[in-house]
């Protein structure tokens, strides 16, 4: 298996303000989620989405996250490459889990394993 780009995430300090500008914008629609703000982009090809207000830092970024089969060997892997994990792995309840890494130069990077089905 390779590991394809599954997801983006938008951050944000105001929820309902990027979402406003990003269903204006592009006429997305969007479902929340707990604290996330799903995103439908209606264009029936693509990867989906989600915009998310973490409360504090980082505030706004743009995060791509890539299937992988293990989560823990590919965080060790990512470390020993010179990379950094910046949030361990972490439970989005019944869907799976993800994990943020950052490659040699700080960019932020998401890892996500799907619950088994």
């Amino acid at each position: 298996m390779g590991c394809p780009i599954v997801h983006f995430e938008i951050g944000c300090r105001n929820s309902a303000k990027t979402v406003a500008f990003y269903r204006d914008l592009f006429g997305w629609k969007f479902e929340a989620y707990g604290p996330a703000n799903m995103i439908d982009t209606g264009g029936g090809t693509g990867i989906s989405g989600h915009i998310s207000s973490l409360g504090h830092e980082p505030h706004n970024y743009v995060v791509t996250y890539a299937q992988v089969e293990n989560l823990e060997a590919s965080i060790q892997k990512a470390n020993q490459l010179g990379g950094k994990t910046m949030v361990p792995p972490t439970e989005v309840p019944g869907m799976g889990h993800f994990a943020w890494i950052t490659d040699p130069e700080g960019t932020i990077f998401g890892l996500w394993k799907p619950a088994q089905a």
